[in-house]
């Protein structure tokens, strides 16, 4: 596994931290910000480039600007992922989406869920499964199969379906009914679907059976506006 450079930008040490032991544990290198003027500078420094930069947009006056310049990086363009805690509203999302390479993350992940829910982005051509448009987001979803209930993070959002990475993927065919919550929306997704394809190093992607008129208009909105 190549080693990659992380940027961890966030006003709260707690998040910093814990995102940072994940990473360490993992062998990548990060490099940690508490204001917008480090993380732009850590962003812009050639001398140790970053491969994705993590970001609480609740650093920076002009959140949209923020972002750009981190993405703009020293160079090559820097993939950057939000901390969907400090999207203000739904609206941040096409604002964001007209930059590109912009993903979500929740900054209350386990530090065990943190790696998986970066994998997409930090090796993204291992997980390009599907040519349908799919949005690249890593927030908590709770699953139920028959009496099983479990959490884990999703890998990517469509408007048919979506990937969860679990180290215990359902066989493929399995009914299973879930519940998430997009970055900036107002409330949670209640949805049924069926798992269309099974990989234990992984996890599972899921197709949508039943859904809401109303909950299906919030995913295609937010895939809409990427």
């Amino acid at each position: 596994m190549s080693v990659k450079t992380i940027l961890i930008a966030h006003r709260d040490a707690g998040v910093r931290d814990r995102f940072a032991v994940a990473l360490a544990d993992a062998r990548h290198r990060f490099v940690v910000a508490e204001t917008e003027v480090a993380a732009r500078q850590a962003a812009a420094d050639p001398a140790q480039p970053v491969s994705l930069a993590l970001v609480d947009l609740a650093l920076a006056g002009d959140r949209i600007e923020f972002v750009r310049a981190l993405r703009q990086g020293s160079g090559e363009l820097i993939p950057v992922i939000v901390f969907s805690g400090s999207v203000e509203s739904a609206a941040d999302i096409p604002r964001l989406a007209e930059i590109g390479g912009v993903g979500y993350i929740n900054e209350h992940a386990g530090t065990p869920q943190i790696l998986p829910a970066l994998a997409p982005h930090l090796f993204p051509d291992s997980f390009n499964r599907r040519s349908s448009m799919r949005v690249s987001v890593g927030v908590p979803i709770s699953y139920r199969a028959g009496p099983t209930l479990a959490g884990a993070v999703t890998l990517d959002v469509g408007k048919g379906g979506l990937g969860i990475r679990t180290m215990s993927p359902l066989p493929k065919g399995t009914a299973v009914h879930l519940k998430f919550r997009l970055p900036g929306g107002a409330g949670e997704i209640d949805a049924a679907g069926r798992v269309a394809w099974s990989d234990r190093k992984v996890g599972m992607g899921v197709q949508f059976e039943k859904i809401s008129a109303t909950d299906q208009r919030t995913i295609d909105a937010f895939i809409d506006a990427q």
